[in-house]
């Protein structure tokens, strides 16, 4: 295995995909939909990580679960520009920039659908 990529779910996709946009600057690379517009896959980049997404009830029903339950972190190397500009987004923080005991400058913020987004300059696995 080479990468991992973090699969969530979204009662909205399509909201979600905006917000990671403006929040912090993903870029969108694809969005499939269904014939009811429900997104079944998506995929956005981060740097060079990139994170799939898709509906709940659309898609492959093996993957089906609900939507509202991951956490997922993102090196950052800048984080308090990155910080200023999903506060600008109007992102719910859930913890300000903050200066860990093992190294790194984290923030979090919890997205439209009560997922956790946690930023940060700790690489894991290094």
């Amino acid at each position: 295995m080479q990468n991992v990529y973090p699969v969530l779910k979204y009662d909205d996709a399509h909201a979600a995909i905006d917000f990671l946009e403006r929040a912090f600057g993903f870029e969108r690379l694809q969005v499939h939909e269904d014939d009811g517009g429900k997104v079944v896959h998506g995929e956005l980049r981060c740097g060079e990580g990139v994170v799939a997404l898709s509906s709940t009830g659309a898609g492959d029903p093996v993957y089906e679960q609900s939507a509202h339950r991951a956490v997922v972190y993102v090196v950052a190397d800048e984080v308090d520009s990155l910080y200023e500009r999903a506060r600008g987004a109007a992102a719910e923080i859930v913890m300000e920039p903050t200066d860990q005991d093992y190294g790194s400058r984290d923030f979090s913020v919890r997205d439209p659908e009560g997922n956790i987004w946690s930023f940060g300059t700790y690489r894991l696995g290094g």
